[in-house]
């Protein structure tokens, strides 16, 4: 009896196969090929059936349960859990929520998406590992955009994530319950995920604070992938003590994440007390006076610089033309390398060793015969990128790819003579929610009009950190602060003492 559990394909079956790749074979020479392929197919079923290697799970848990509408008021909340870490450690006694595009081994996971609702994960991201190893306690996982694509809160298959500071107002996407929860007071801290400004945006539109570390400095390891280059998690907090906290969980190698440099974690919150005396800040003016920006929004982030200097900080106005260039390198990164990867790749793609979670690849594919359920932010990226992938054979993506370095250097070059830099992290507050009739433009609209200023830092990789620092019309506004490679410590230095020294409610415009 065969051991084959790989279907081995008929002549025809392969002959379709060569069909799509092109190939005109004569039939003597397909089935040629055949007979050759039968040892690789044994192969294949041997492969099959050996044990698949995974982390293992080490924290009980039960699968969660859907919140009541009473508790979840801002519908922010996907699935609420109690999943109680280690007896001791740093987040002892600090309940954590996780963008639902976290793996959290036994329970749901739907990453915003209608076609993976159904998905239990196997693994726990080593995030998640790392925080109950610490001691934290795990309350659930937080609503995100529709496989993480706007930059809004209305794309959701679960429906939209409302601002808790007014509702019927985006929350900013895609790490939007996250903001939310943390806004509302609902837990102290969360993990987001970042490939555009996903935990940025959401924290300048719900006045928390975001930091996207450096690329590679806390694993992205069992957590959906969008784009290797792009791909970003970090802490999402209430306070700048606690965002430092979490940082200091989350952060190093944990040999399985390509991603990575071999950066360690480092001590960050003894750079909070410092003060803002000696620091250098570099106001970038290319990130201000967008189209679509505010003029009271640029006004409060001039003066919350105003309000640095006074604490002691050296703070100059520069100009980094290429600041404006660096969401178009973005955007052939995002939308090819997202459509191969994350849509045409199954989460996973190719090319890289690291952990697959391929019970995550295989439940993911079915999106192909589900495409019209897609979201349409994420039709619009897709039918982008794969346009531009199929007829201008990648062209761009590589020409952008090589343009990040010179970008890095435009930044750098400042960073070689100031601490750090400062700009908006978006140029608006939270906008209104599309009702849900609303037509495909304003849709669009809503989920990428916000990207000005925290894109290009995905491509660059320095880390950037949006604190809230104002209010216009009763609704935050975001000033993110960008450091050097592997220098988190001197961004939350500023972010400290401005929380300490300037009550950011206290700035408003109208």
């Amino acid at each position: 009896m065969s051991l084959n559990t790989v279907k081995v394909p008929t002549l025809e079956q392969l002959g379709e196969v060569a069909t799509e790749l092109g190939l005109a074979l004569p039939e003597v020479d397909l089935s040629a090929h055949h007979q050759s392929l039968a040892a690789a197919f044994e192969a294949y079923s041997r492969l099959d059936r050996m044990p698949d290697e995974l982390p293992p799970v080490t924290y009980p848990r039960l699968p969660g349960r859907r919140p009541t509408p009473e508790e979840n008021r801002y519908g922010a909340w996907y699935v609420r859990t109690d999943i109680e870490g280690a007896a001791s450690g740093k987040l002892k006694g600090k309940k954590i929520a996780l963008k639902d595009n976290v793996c959290l081994a036994g329970v749901p996971m739907m990453n915003g998406a209608s076609t993976m609702e159904g998905y239990v994960p196997d693994i726990d991201a080593t995030v998640v590992t790392r925080v109950l190893d610490a001691g934290g306690t795990i309350t659930g996982k937080t609503v995100c955009e529709y496989f993480c694509f706007s930059g809004g809160s209305h794309t959701s298959a679960t429906g939209p994530v409302h601002n808790p500071h007014r509702m019927g107002y985006s929350a900013g996407g895609s790490s939007s319950g996250s903001a939310a929860v943390v806004a509302a007071g609902e837990v102290p801290m969360a993990l987001g995920g970042d490939q555009g400004g996903s935990i940025r945006i959401p924290a300048a539109f719900c006045g928390i604070y975001g930091m996207k570390p450096t690329h590679g400095l806390v694993p992205y390891t069992g957590i959906m992938p969008i784009e290797l280059t792009l791909d970003h998690t970090g802490p999402m907090t209430a306070t700048v003590e606690d965002n430092a906290l979490l940082l200091e969980v989350l952060a190093g190698p944990d040999g399985l994440d390509p991603r990575q440099y071999g950066a360690a974690a480092k001590p960050y919150r003894d750079a909070l007390g410092s003060g803002a005396g000696g620091l250098r800040i570099a106001v970038v003016e290319e990130g201000f006076g967008h189209s679509q920006s505010l003029p009271q929004v640029d006004a409060i982030v001039r003066e919350a610089a105003d309000r640095l200097r006074g604490l002691g900080a050296t703070v100059d106005s520069v100009s980094i033309p290429m600041h404006r260039d660096g969401s178009a390198i973005w955007l052939a990164i995002a939308a090819e390398g997202a459509t191969m990867q994350m849509m045409l790749g199954n989460g996973f793609g190719f090319n890289w060793q690291g952990l697959y979670v391929t019970s995550m690849l295989d439940f993911h594919s079915g999106w192909r015969s589900r495409a019209d359920e897609l979201s349409d932010t994420l039709k619009n990226t897709m039918l982008l990128g794969h346009y531009m992938v199929t007829r201008y054979r990648g062209h761009y993506y590589a020409k952008a790819q090589n343009l990040v370095r010179r970008l890095q250097r435009a930044y750098d070059e400042v960073l070689a003579r100031y601490d750090l830099l400062l700009m908006p992290t978006l140029p608006i507050v939270a906008t209104p929610l599309p009702e849900a009739s609303a037509p495909v433009a304003q849709i669009l609209q809503r989920g990428f009009e916000m990207l000005a200023n925290t894109a290009q830092f995905d491509c660059t990789h320095h880390p950037a950190m949006s604190l809230p620092c104002g209010l216009v019309d009763n609704l935050p506004v975001g000033m993110m602060l960008v450091g050097k490679a592997f220098d988190e410590e001197t961004i939350y230095r500023a972010a400290a003492a401005f929380e300490k020294g300037v009550d950011w409610k206290s700035l408003k415009s109208s």
